[in-house]
């Protein structure tokens, strides 16, 4: 399974939105600029996020998007599959002989763990505490 640029800037859309909530909608210009994308291919990927009900929007000049519910209710999971589809390293797992599809099922329940158990909000925390605070490397 390879997540593409619809899962992968779906999550930063999440994720911005997570720090941001509780203080109004977020304008998409501003997470596209804040994060050098392309404001046009990511008012593509709200819909079905706003379709699902993980976000809404709010119109008007201080208008833009929020969370519809609190950030650690929702997973990585549920924008994944939102926006890429089923969870499944491999098509068509039920024709395979029994030991691969063990194999696979084994990597797809793996995935899906990890997916399902991290949060929206561990997502945004793990930024902020990731900040460049650390050690600093010369060569």
């Amino acid at each position: 399974m390879k997540i593409s640029t619809k899962g992968r800037y779906g999550l930063t859309i999440m994720i911005a939105l997570a720090k941001e909530y509780g203080e109004g909608p977020v304008p998409l210009r501003k997470i596209a600029s804040e994060h050098d994308l392309s404001e046009a291919y990511l008012e593509q990927l709200v819909s079905p996020l706003r379709n699902s009900g993980l976000i809404k929007s709010v119109r008007g000049a201080y208008g833009g998007y929020m969370l519809s519910k609190a950030p650690n209710l929702i997973s990585a999971g549920d924008v994944i599959r939102v926006l890429e589809g089923p969870i499944q390293p491999v098509e068509g797992i039920e024709d395979e002989p029994a030991p691969q599809r063990e194999l696979w099922l084994r990597i797809r329940d793996a995935v899906k763990s990890v997916l399902d158990n991290t949060t929206i909000e561990d997502l945004a925390k793990y930024n902020e505490l990731s900040s460049d605070d650390g050690y600093m490397y010369y060569i």
